[in-house]
This record gives C-alpha cells, structure tokens and sequence, in this order.
C-alpha cells in the first residue's frame, strides 16, 4: 500500500463498535526505539495493571535497524498483551497508529510516543475520563496546567501557529486546545466513517474535524525530554500537515471529499 494512501481503521473491529469498555489498545509506534521501548512497555504495564481493565500494547514498528523489534518480542514472550507488529517500507505515525488499530477488536483506541516524552503515569486519568463517559481524551501540553517543556522559543511559535490554523476547522463547542497531541484515547465508535490519511504526525486533528465526538476532555501534562535517540521531525512533516489542513479546509468549504 502506498505511504500516502488513506485507510479506514473501523473495517478490521468486526462487533467492537457498539460495546462499552471491554478493552483498551494502545498503540505504540516506533522507529528505532530500542533504548527507549523496554523501559517504556515496564512503566505502561505498571501504571494500568492496578487499573483492573482488559488492555494491550500494540508496537508497530517501521522495521527498526536498531534492534527495537527484538526488544519487544522478548518481553511478549512473557506477557501475551503485548504485540510487535513490523511494517515493511513504511514510514509515517499517523499510518502506524492506522496499522495497529485496524488490527484490534478493542472498543478504545489510544496512542503514545516511544520516546519517554508522554508520561505513562498520565493513562489512568485517561482511561478514567473515558470511563466517565468522554468520547475523546488529550493529553494536553496547552490546557491549563500544561507545559512544552524546553522547547526553544521558535519552537514554541511555530506550534503556537500550527494550532492557531486549526481554530476554524474545530466544532466552536468541541474545540482542543492542544489539536497536535500525540498522546490521547478515543472510543471506536465515535472515528470518523470513511478513510484518514495515512501519511503525517496528526491524526488527533483529523479525528476532531471529522470525528463523531460529542465530549472531549484535556488533561495536562509537561512534555517531556526525549530520553535516547533522535526527534523524527523533518520537512515531511511539515509538508503532510500543509496537505492534511488542506484537505480539511477543502472539505469544511465543500470544495472537496474528506476521504
């Protein structure tokens, strides 16, 4: 399948879409994590175990050279929630997390990264908040109480502006604060029908542009320092969001299909 291709991550959940809680998946992208990814799958397990809710952690890895798949695979060997699944010629977060929820009968859906910036202390009162009843729950470094860590200050600008643009595209009584967020959970349910696209970082925005969300709750959080390895942004990135906002702006104005 192409890179840039779109998908429809509600196909694969074959009688998930109407249950209550029954389990969460989370899913774990990585590219070359190996340093990071053990120590994360310990911390993840630690905090939900106590939480009594039928989970499992699903790694999609993008064919780390570094050994992050090995990594993995020892610790599934002793705990079956965990599972490594390992794309071949493929790049991109959005189509990782696309790749692990098709491929989970789970009614919650949620997403961290890999490199120790997301707190995993933070699952519980995400998982609680859907449990209460939310559709959609963010961790969120611009609700009150959160923080972008030490970012430089252009770096902060341009994510300032990166959220500002997507003022418009937001439902006024449904809007986030921190639409870029990579940390979040969203029941099955409530994803928007049709294809997303795959390629790009931002999956969050696409889900409330498009999403069938009626609640959405914010809870802060500090972003973190990357532990070990190195930051995936690049250029692409900035491009696979130019052409997500553009599709999202052509579809608002009726210029253009969603999907």
């Amino acid at each position: 399948m192409p890179a840039d291709a779109a998908v429809d991550p509600l196909q694969p959940a074959k009688g998930a879409a109407n249950r209550a809680l029954d389990k969460l998946a989370l899913v774990i992208p990585t590219l070359c994590e190996a340093e990071n990814i053990g120590g994360l799958l310990n911390s993840v397990r630690s905090v939900l175990d106590p939480l009594h809710t039928p989970y499992e952690i699903l790694v999609v890895d993008d064919d780390s050279p570094d050994g992050t798949g090995s990594v993995v695979e020892a610790l599934a060997l002793d705990d079956p929630r965990i599972r490594l699944m390992v794309r071949k010629g493929e790049r991109g977060l959005s189509g990782a997390v696309l790749h692990g929820w098709q491929r989970t009968d789970a009614t919650v859906l949620g997403v961290m990264d890999a490199d120790l910036q997301h707190p995993p202390e933070l699952l519980p009162e995400l998982l609680s908040a859907i449990k209460d009843g939310r559709d959609l729950v963010i961790g969120s470094r611009y609700t009150a109480g959160g923080d972008l860590g030490q970012w430089n200050p252009v770096r902060k600008l341009l994510s300032a502006a990166a959220v500002w643009v997507t003022w418009p595209l937001q439902r006024p009584h449904l809007r986030a604060k921190d639409p870029m967020s990579g940390y979040f959970m969203v029941r099955r349910r409530c994803l928007p029908e049709g294809a997303f696209q795959k390629s790009g970082f931002k999956l969050l925005l696409e889900i409330l542009v498009r999403g069938r969300i009626q609640s959405v709750k914010e809870v802060p959080f500090a972003f973190g320092l990357r532990y070990r390895g190195a930051s995936k942004a690049n250029f692409k990135v900035a491009w696979d969001y130019g052409m997500l906002l553009t599709r999202l702006y052509a579809g608002k104005i009726g210029l253009g299909s969603h999907s």
